[in-house]
């Protein structure tokens, strides 16, 4: 495991404080926990754009035609 010396601004830190006590977690695992989430968001972020890069709008039109028509299931239509 690393460590890390972080500097963190008074207000921030306090909030923080706030929060692992409110959540009954020490500051360290409030912080590691902070920066996973944020790992993760950016690497789904990541994901979710080359997803986007290898679609195809022409298949995509393909499939919505292909796909039967009829009414929505009960339950799956718009508000009106």
């Amino acid at each position: 495991m690393a460590n890390y010396a972080l500097r963190v601004p008074e207000s921030l830190f306090a909030y923080a404080r706030k929060v692992a006590e409110e959540e009954n977690v020490s500051m360290n695992q409030f912080f590691v926990t902070a920066i996973a989430e944020k790992v993760a968001a950016l690497k789904t972020e990541a994901y979710f754009r080359e997803r986007q890069a290898r679609g195809d709008l022409a298949d995509f039109d393909a499939w919505l035609q292909a796909s039967p028509d009829r009414p929505p299931d009960t339950g799956d239509d718009l508000p009106e």
